[in-house]
């Protein structure tokens, strides 16, 4: 039996983001790809794998041939937000087992310039065929499932609109730390609250900012750490789990995917949540930082509204910093948002966090363990990845 490799994650890196009008999808994927391999000091000629999603009737068949890459392995898994973290799972596996060696994970997406343009409008819908049928007569719109869910919550555990309103808030806290960040200003529990609704309990800094961005993640079997620039990061253990498309298949709105992935991506690596440094999770919507945090294991159930008040999820708050880039909320969102949260984790683990950077113990040791967790659709998809020097 061949023996598995050990991977890691060896080039990280953003394209140009948050207001970028004059660059097209492909541009923000090559611009992305060709920094992340600049980050590793590797050569495109090395690379042998390829996963994207969301751009082109071939996908990833065309970014691939924008990138002048011929890849041997390849994945088009499209899950929604959670995509990314569910290809670094299968890409790390193909080049445990030597299916591949260096595999490229790349997205861009212009879906606020396309807005401004008028060449798309907003996502109320995923569209009206299949099991959506029917419920999109009805009004569920993609916000309104969330918004549905996150009122459930409140319902079954006393969960409040204040501490909801917290998320938004230490987000941006976060934010104002990152130069990369599309909103620093600062932000108050009252201010999001007095906000205009958007589905309730969402008022608009409930929800996410629409940005245009890419990023790419370069991952290495360990024999190429060596002749890497950067420090590697070790993928320790992923679990991936999808849960429902319609909402009345959903059996219990306060239980997102995550209970499942987070639960076996511990497990695989070793470790438990209460080793975690931070965590950088999948934010579309205040609800879904709140009720992810419960369902990796860091608080009980019903008890995450508690658990994000005093500014715990702060970069500065002495708890457990929670998306410390800033976020969907604050950051960027272009559209599938998974990939920065393996971008920001890497950076976070490598020490490269700037005023933002983690620090544990009195000692402010880097971080040494670190998860990234996504979700996609309306909670019907996650995938957790767990991240370590």
């Amino acid at each position: 039996m061949v023996a598995r490799r050990k991977v890691a994650v060896v080039g990280v890196a953003l394209s140009d983001s948050g207001r970028v009008d004059d660059a097209t999808p492909y541009a923000l994927h090559a611009q992305a790809a060709r920094r992340a391999l600049a980050d590793a000091g590797l050569d495109r000629s090395l690379v042998d794998g390829f996963a994207s999603a969301g751009l082109g009737t071939l996908a990833p068949v065309e970014v691939a041939e924008y990138l002048g890459l011929r890849p041997t392995w390849v994945d088009s898994t499209s899950v929604g937000g959670s995509t990314w973290e569910v290809m670094a799972a299968h890409a790390a596996d193909a080049i445990a087992a030597g299916h591949a060696s260096v595999v490229l994970l790349a997205y861009g997406s212009t879906a606020r310039a396309d807005v401004r343009a008028g060449r798309r409008t907003g996502t109320l819908s995923f569209g009206t065929r299949g099991p959506l049928q029917f419920e999109v007569p009805y009004g569920h719109t993609l916000i309104a499932k969330y918004a549905m869910a996150a009122r459930r919550h409140m319902i079954e555990y006393g969960t409040t609109i204040e501490q909801l309103a917290e998320v938004a808030v230490q987000a941006r806290a976060n934010a104002a730390l990152n130069p990369e960040a599309m909103f620093r200003t600062p932000v108050t529990v009252d201010e999001v609250l007095a906000g205009p609704m958007i589905a309730d309990p969402f008022t608009k800094l409930h929800c996410c900012v629409r940005s245009d961005g890419g990023a790419a993640v370069l991952l290495a079997a360990e024999e190429y750490v060596r002749d890497c620039r950067t420090s590697p990061v070790w993928v320790l253990g992923s679990g991936e789990h999808v849960s429902h498309a319609a909402m009345s298949e959903w059996a219990d709105f306060t239980v997102s995917p995550a209970a499942v992935s987070g639960r076996l991506a511990f497990e695989r690596a070793g470790v438990r949540p209460d080793e975690m440094d931070f965590a950088e999770i999948y934010d579309a919507f205040t609800y879904m930082t709140l009720v992810t945090l419960e369902d990796l294991g860091f608080c009980g159930k019903g008890e995450g509204g508690a658990f994000v008040e005093k500014g715990r999820l702060r970069v500065e708050g002495g708890g457990l910093p929670v998306n410390t880039d800033g976020g969907g909320l604050s950051a960027q969102h272009p559209g599938m948002r998974g990939l920065f949260l393996l971008v920001e984790a890497v950076r976070q683990l490598r020490g490269e966090g700037g005023q933002r950077q983690v620090r544990r113990g009195v000692d402010g040791a880097l971080p040494r363990l670190g998860v990234a967790s996504g979700t996609g659709g309306w909670f019907c998809s996650s995938a957790t990845v767990v991240l370590g020097v």
